[in-house]
């Protein structure tokens, strides 16, 4: 752990470890100047520690399946705030911003690797919703059996794969001034491995700008096996009360949304709005075909029209191509999911069957990129509705509007990375 970033009493860290910089695939676009108040040169001379302003938390949890799991809690001082867990995969439990919860926690809560069930639909008693959760590596969906698997150890793939229960290797947390901005870094490494069988990597890096109301995920998956194998990737964005209610919408630029099964066909014309929990309310599955800006950069939302707020996710198209929109609106489990993914959560057997499954080759490296922020007022809010206009022409394919203007809500890429291209589809 880095200087600034406190801790309770006798919680270790992981040693500190020097953090290679990577470039990003996202466009800049975004970028807004610093606010006074959190530069530098005002900062320093106001405080004694970065602490009282925001920063980095590392501790442990301590009761029940959570027991032993570390956390890092980051609190960018922008109003966003938000829990990752090295031990659930790097994925980010709790977030709220300025104290509005923002997320769902599934009734099963936070639960250690140790209790991962591969078998059936039993990944969903260690799924704790939260506003990330990976799916992935080798399956996206239901459970199936490869029977292509080129290693013959394990071909039975459970649902939406392994990877988020895997606890990261060499964590490292450092809090930077890049000129005159803070940077809030945690970066680890997920190993899915099998002796006799694959071996892929994948390195995660979150960075958040202290001032900001935004983060941005930086993932890099590497093959270290000898064959190619499948791959598949799928950002399981979850959203609860108070911030989901009825009344919230999803604003999105789709040419095309598509219906999984009955239930979302008789409600495809409602897709986009939500309303309050019902016990028969139908599990729904939306395919939306989104339509990205002139960087290639596809922007999608959730808005809360009671709380002005609107939680907006960006990424890259040509990275993941794929959208889908889940609304599970009962009773209980009243959440909503926004999964930009490589692929459809149809599990491999089925991908590859249909000619979607990908394939990432011996020693190359996919790189995938997020970027998550709040936008909070009723103007920055309708502005941005307006640059989504043709939304409603969803169902109608082919008809798309002027490209949409990305909205200002983040101070990130402070350290004037260059853009990069996304690694080539396979």
């Amino acid at each position: 752990m880095c200087p600034g970033a406190s801790r309770p009493a006798g919680v270790s860290s992981p040693t500190r470890k020097t953090m290679k910089r990577h470039d990003r695939a996202l466009s800049s676009s975004v970028t807004a100047a610093p606010f006074k108040g959190f530069r530098r040169s005002h900062l320093l001379p106001r405080i004694g520690d970065i602490s009282q302003m925001g920063g980095l938390r590392h501790y442990q949890l301590l009761e029940g399946r959570a027991r032993g799991i570390e956390a890092i809690d980051f609190r960018t001082g922008g109003g966003l705030a938000f829990t990752v867990l090295p031990g659930r995969g790097l994925d980010i439990a709790w977030a709220d911003y300025k104290s509005t919860p923002l997320t769902h926690i599934t009734k099963a809560g936070i639960v250690g690797p140790q209790y991962y069930e591969k078998d059936g639909l039993a990944w969903l008693r260690t799924f704790f919703g939260g506003l990330l959760t990976t799916c992935g590596l080798a399956n996206v969906g239901w459970p199936c059996h490869d029977e292509t698997d080129p290693f013959g150890i394990d071909r039975a793939r459970g649902l939406h794969g392994r990877i988020s229960t895997t606890p990261a290797e060499e964590v490292c947390l450092s809090q930077d001034w890049a000129g005159e901005q803070l940077v809030l870094r945690v970066r680890g490494k997920l190993r899915q491995a099998c002796f006799k069988a694959e071996h892929l990597t994948l390195t995660r890096e979150i960075t958040a700008t202290l001032g900001a109301a935004s983060f941005r995920l930086h993932d890099e998956v590497e093959n270290r096996s000898q064959v190619r194998l499948p791959l598949m990737i799928l950002y399981h964005i979850n959203f609860g009360y108070p911030f989901l209610d009825a009344g919230s919408e999803l604003l999105s630029r789709s040419s095309q949304v598509e219906p999984e099964g009955e239930d979302a066909e008789a409600n495809l014309s409602r897709y986009a709005t939500y309303e309050g929990p019902r016990p028969d309310y139908p599990e729904e599955i939306f395919h939306h075909t989104l339509d990205a800006a002139a960087d290639g950069v596809c922007t999608v939302a959730l808005l809360n029209p009671a709380f002005r707020l609107c939680a907006c996710l960006r990424f890259q198209k040509r990275q993941l191509p794929c959208f889908a929109q889940w609304k599970f609106l009962q009773r209980g489990d009243y959440v909503t999911g926004l999964e930009p993914a490589n692929c459809r959560a149809e599990g491999c057997e089925q991908a590859r069957r249909n000619g979607r499954l990908q394939m990432i080759g011996p020693g190359e490296i996919r790189t995938f990129d997020l970027e998550f922020g709040m936008l909070e007022g009723a103007e920055p809010m309708a502005e941005f509705r307006r640059s989504l206009a043709g939304t409603r022409m969803a169902m109608n394919p082919g008809q798309a509007g002027s490209p949409a203007r990305l909205p200002r809500f983040s101070q990130t890429n402070a350290e004037g990375r260059k853009n990069v291209a996304p690694s080539p589809s396979p």
